[in-house]
Parts: C-alpha cells; structure tokens; sequence
C-alpha cells in the first residue's frame, strides 16, 4: 500500500525512488513488523491470560514443563498479524508470488487457530481431528500447486533444481503439482512438531526464512541468478518483503516466547510459519535447500517416524520420547541447553544451505 503511495510522491520528491530498491522494502519489513509485535505483544498477552487460553501439558511429558501450565497460547496470531500488516505495507501488491505466499500462509494459520481454539477454549482435547486437519491442509496446498501450475509463464518455475550441480535441472511436468503439495504439507507438519520448547521453532524459522529471501532476492536478479546458475525468476524477488516480515514477525514473537515463555504459539502459528517456508522454498525452486535449511524441522520430524514404527513393528522406542528434543530432556538436559544447542546447528545449517549458491 505505501509502495504505491511512495511511486505516486517520487514525481514531487526524488528521495521517493528509494523505496524501489528490495533490500530497503525488506528492512523496513523487518522494522514494520518488530515494531507491530513490540506494541501489540503486551497487550494481547494480557487478552489471552484474560480469557484463561493456556497451554495443556501432557502427563508423559518431562515433569520440568509442568509449571508451563496455564501459560497463554494461540501467541501465533501475533506472528500471522505483523506478517500480514507489514507485507501489505511494504510489499508489490500486484505481485502473484506475494499473494500466494500470504494466502496459503493465513489459510493454515486458520486450521491451526481452530485446532487451538477447539482444545483450548472449547476445552475439547482432541482439538481438531487429525483427518480434518490433514484433510484442510491437503485442500489449501493442492489448490496453491494447480494455481501456480497453471499460472507459470516461465519454464523455470516448474522445474526441479539440484543444489551443488550447475546442470542438473528436470522439467517436472504435472509432477510440479504433487511436489508443491508435499513440501507445503510436510513443512508445515514439520515445525509444528518442533514447536515444543520456548523458542525451539522460531529461531530455526527466523533463520531459514532470512537464508530463503537471499535465494529470492538472487532469483529474482538477472545477473546474481546467472552469475549463481540458479533460476531466473522476475516476480521471486519481491518476496524479500515477506521473507522480511516473517524475520521481524519472528523476532518480535522471539522476545517474549524466549525462554521461560510468556506466550506459546501454539498451531496457529506453527502450522502458517511452516507452510510459509515450505511455499518460499517452492516459489524460488529451492525444495532441496529447506530441507538442508531446516534439518531441525527434518530431524523431528524423522524422530517420530522412526519412535512410531519401531513401536508398532517390535514394541520398542528408539527414543525416550519423542519429538527428539524431548529425549535429550529426559537425558537431563536442562530446557535452554537443547534449545541453544539446536539454534546452533539451525545456524550452521542454513549457512550449508547459503553455500549451495557458490558450491556448483
């Protein structure tokens, strides 16, 4: 919206033309959204100890998260807010790759705030059965691939990059469809899994998200992507803006979700942050890179495959508990060791990830 604003006063005023440039639209989205967490966080976490929305502990959990109880939750509205706000703000309106990304953001962020809103204030512990959750996410990622399927106007939107080769690249065809599908889908489902200890998910995000708008940017640049051998994609680089959104919304939400947390996320938050990823790395064709990006995302998720089929086929746990980072806390570990210590390898991974852009 002050995009258009800004290119209407750059007739009277040539300082205007700044907001031009993306890397200035993504600080400001950074700033925007800080801002917006900052002022609003306070408020809203008052609002939901009001109306009693805390958090549910689980009695097979680690005894230290027993005095969690109680802790206000559904904090990701925050998150969904300060994104939204600020990519409408600063962002290319008539861009299709910012409104895809938004839209699929917020639609997820709505199943989780019914899943949330079902166990927490219905007090219905089940929440929102898991066939409807994976039936509306199943909805919601398969209509984001036929669209953007059916609107590619470039060959490279819908093929498949190998990260640390210069030439392996495969036109997917139809495939491009399930592909989408699986990655928005399983992110998604991945970091709500790694949404367990205060912080825990949000730095990975945050950091994934900052490493994704360098591919977006360099994408979206004629001679960063040929110089790089990436894809060249015209509309990918306006999604610094929201990838900037999404690092200041996290950051702003880091604030008070650092442990020990006054606010949880919740699945509102999680389910959206996570198809937020998973649909970046989809529009700058970097499917490979999230996964290395987010090993931590992948790491969980994996822990409980395995802790669920070794249970059902021999009646063993791999792990004292999953999703993993509950095992290292039944190990002993105190709660902000196991968060630190997966910030640091989220750190290195998304610098492998960064690497991919060099190493061809």
């Amino acid at each position: 919206m002050l995009l258009i604003l800004a290119n209407w006063l750059e007739h009277y005023f040539d300082a205007f033309r700044v907001f031009h440039y993306l890397t200035f639209r993504g600080i400001l989205g950074v700033l925007t959204a800080l801002v917006i967490s900052f002022i609003v966080g306070p408020a809203m976490i008052r609002r939901l100890g009001q109306y009693k929305i805390g958090q549910n502990i689980r009695d097979d959990g680690p005894q230290s998260h027993f005095s969690k109880a109680g802790t206000p939750t559904m904090g990701g509205a925050l998150i969904l807010v300060t994104i939204t706000v600020s990519t409408l703000l600063w962002a290319d309106l008539g861009n299709r790759y910012v409104w895809v990304v938004l839209l699929v953001t917020l639609a997820y962020g709505v199943i989780g705030f019914i899943d949330d809103y079902k166990k927490l204030v219905l007090k219905n512990s089940k929440g929102l059965a898991a066939r409807d959750k994976y039936l509306w996410q199943s909805v919601f990622g398969l209509a984001a691939a036929l669209f953007l399927y059916y609107t590619a106007a470039l060959p490279e939107e819908t093929q498949f990059i190998v990260p640390f080769f210069k030439n392996v690249v495969l036109n997917l065809g139809w495939l491009y469809v399930p592909l989408v599908y699986f990655v928005v889908v399983g992110s998604s489902n991945a970091v709500n899994l790694t949404d367990g200890l205060d912080g825990l998910a949000i730095l990975p995000t945050v950091l994934v998200g900052g490493g994704l708008a360098i591919f977006a940017y360099a994408s979206g640049h004629a001679e960063f992507s040929e110089y790089l051998a990436i894809p060249y994609l015209p509309k990918a680089g306006e999604l610094v803006v929201f990838c900037g959104a999404l690092v200041g919304a996290g950051l702003g939400f880091l604030w008070f979700n650092t442990y020990p947390a006054q606010v949880f996320m919740g699945d509102v938050g999680a389910l959206a942050l996570g198809a937020a990823l998973g649909m970046l790395a989809v529009l700058v064709r970097q499917e490979i890179v999230l996964m290395i990006m987010g090993g931590i995302f992948v790491m969980e998720t994996v822990s409980v495959v395995l802790q669920v089929a070794s249970f059902k086929l021999t009646g063993k746990r791999i792990f004292r508990m999953a999703p993993i980072h509950h095992h290292f806390e039944l190990k002993g570990w105190p709660e902000p060791r196991v968060i630190v210590r997966f910030w640091i390898i989220s750190v290195i991974l998304v610098l492998v990830g960064l690497a991919t852009l060099k190493l061809r």
